[in-house]
């Protein structure tokens, strides 16, 4: 229900001295609240401090603010509540400088071995990398290389064998390693991968370098860490990072002990303004349990522990998701049939996902085969979650859901959050795996509205770029590099578009009546663009700007002039 000029007026006048000079008035562009199911735009809307309090006519929020507030003119550009990121790994942001990063546009493009081989020597001799010390790379996919293959261990120490090599895979889910590296997490050709996780040899049965699903974690143990003071200095970037996408709340999809400590200590804190909601790792849910000081639901400052985050399955593209159906081109190794596999047993799932949700902590289920959505499903049904419970389990990336799965998400309140960016950078390597018919529902948006499901869109970064439009652009045209659609059916509107980056992750973490709509009693979390995206063409979307970021009325992000 929208605040009467005269309430907010009279809300004004009896609030403290500091609260009063710190009043708002914003006009002159569309301001578009996403408040209901169809486009709303007002002409004005007035903040106190942290808060909306009037969203209207100008001429009502002129009289409502009074003659002390600011008025700040839009000058034609577009004003929507703060982007709400679903599904991203902030701690990322944290990590990955001084490495080689395969998407940094300063470098020349990678697009075979040799060409990956020469970018890997070149950082060593630009970062001048001593021998010994560690060589990282970020934003590897072997499907953009011309050979189609991962690199080896053998052609990473032909680059630098005195130095550990570790190529992580854009995934996330696996990488590959020198025999330097290997050494360093004291894996020989003898070692065993752990459950849920694989070690590829070559023909002779030697460690070939790669590692994924729950063997990168052998690796990861091993690699050096950044300090408290490493950490609390890139803190700063990392939270720019993301209000310069018009992001107010991030989220960490997979926290780690150390982070968890880190990230909710007063130092990390008191620099934060970004709302971060961590998810911890299911790895180290026994510690967890074990604390009885812990808080899920609850800000401390701007940080908050989410939920518990489980992993069932790998990635599609790296051939570790766990399908129904068989991978045309056989397992990561090459091995026929495969349709992958489960990274968490169904029966060590349903035991920790119990201890879970007898403590009212919200459940987090990472699944992209459908498989692996039927194993999410049934722990549900057997914890005997339904809808009315309110309890929101949140299915991560949901992305080869079949169509009869929508139905049990309605049935047990399951919001599921979407990546519609993988039609763009994965969708025809899917192809080369699936049917035409499975790849067309990749991420189905428009269907999950129709089954009546809250579904949210989000970027996985570092998996894909933290580009809000360009989401946008491929939740509406859902097309490949090589202009195959992917399910023209599951195209949304842009209104819809924006639903899925506000009011629908707002609800999946229960901050609906706090954020994600331009509404009296909500937070002043704004993103200002240069361009509408209600009226702006398709092709048009991922070239709009942001602006400027606005968390609880204060500017924390303008792009340069």
């Amino acid at each position: 229900m929208r605040l009467t000029a005269a309430l907010a007026a009279l809300l004004l006048a009896t609030a403290t001295p500091a609260a009063a000079q710190d009043i708002i008035l914003y006009r002159g562009g569309p301001i578009v609240t996403m408040d209901g199911d169809t486009p709303q735009t007002v002409e004005a809307v007035v903040t106190r401090g942290d808060r909306i309090v009037f969203a209207g006519t100008e001429k009502e929020a002129r009289s409502a603010a009074g003659n002390d507030a600011s008025v700040r003119d839009l000058a034609g550009a577009t004003m929507l509540p703060g982007f709400i990121d679903a599904h991203s790994h902030f701690t990322v942001a944290t990590m990955s400088a001084g490495g080689l990063d395969l998407r940094d546009g300063a470098h020349a493009a990678v697009t075979d071995i040799a060409g990956l081989q020469r970018a890997i020597a070149d950082h060593i001799a630009a970062k001048a990398i001593p021998p010994g010390g560690w060589v990282i790379v970020w934003q590897y996919d072997q499907e953009n290389l011309a050979e189609k293959r991962h690199i080896t261990r053998a052609e990473l120490d032909a680059v630098a064998a005195d130095r550990p090599i570790v190529v992580l895979h854009v995934s996330l889910h696996g990488l590959v390693a020198n025999s330097a590296a290997l050494a360093a997490a004291k894996l020989t050709d003898a070692s065993q991968p752990p459950p849920g996780g694989m070690l590829l040899r070559d023909g002779d049965g030697r460690l070939n370098g790669v590692l994924l699903e729950k063997a990168t974690f052998l690796m990861l143990a091993a690699m050096p860490q950044p300090t408290a003071d490493q950490k609390l200095a890139a803190l700063d970037a990392a939270q720019n990072a993301y209000f310069a996408e018009g992001y107010t709340h991030a989220q960490d999809g997979a926290t780690l002990p150390p982070d968890i400590a880190f990230l909710t200590g007063d130092a990390a804190r008191e620099r934060l303004k970004i709302d971060l909601a961590l998810l911890p790792f299911s790895t180290g849910l026994d510690a967890l349990l074990a604390n009885p000081d812990l808080r899920f639901g609850e800000y401390r400052g701007h940080v908050k522990l989410q939920g518990i985050k489980f992993v069932l399955d790998g990635s599609v593209q790296a051939r570790t998701g766990y399908f129904t159906r068989d991978y045309r081109r056989g397992s990561p190794e090459g091995h026929h049939p495969w349709h992958g596999e489960p990274v968490l047993s169904e029966a060590a799932f349903l035991a920790q996902a119990r201890k879970v949700h007898e403590r009212g902590w919200q459940l987090f289920v990472h699944a992209n085969g459908d498989a692996a959505i039927d194993m999410a499903i049934r722990g549900f049904d057997a914890l005997g979650i339904e809808a009315a419970d309110n309890r929101r389990p949140i299915v991560i990336h949901s992305q080869f859901q079949r169509p009869d799965q929508l139905p049990a998400y309605r049935r047990i309140g399951v919001g599921p959050s979407y990546f519609s960016n993988h039609s763009w950078y994965w969708g025809d390597v899917h192809r080369t795996n699936f049917p035409a018919e499975v790849v067309d529902f990749i991420s189905p948006l428009r269907s999950a509205r129709a089954a009546g499901l809250i579904a949210s869109n989000h970027s996985d970064y570092s998996v894909t770029p933290l580009d809000t439009r360009f989401m946008l652009w491929t939740a509406m045209a859902r097309v490949s590099p090589t202009g195959v659609v992917s399910g023209p059916a599951e195209r949304l509107t842009a209104y819809e578009a924006l639903q899925a980056l506000t009011t629908g992750p707002a609800w999946q973490v229960f901050e609906e009546d706090r954020k994600g709509r331009i509404k009296p009693g909500l937070l002043a979390d704004f993103v200002i663009l240069d361009k509408n995206p209600l009226t702006t063409p398709v092709d048009g979307i991922k070239a709009i700007k942001v602006r400027e970021t606005i968390k609880e009325g204060r500017s924390v992000w303008k792009a340069a002039d």
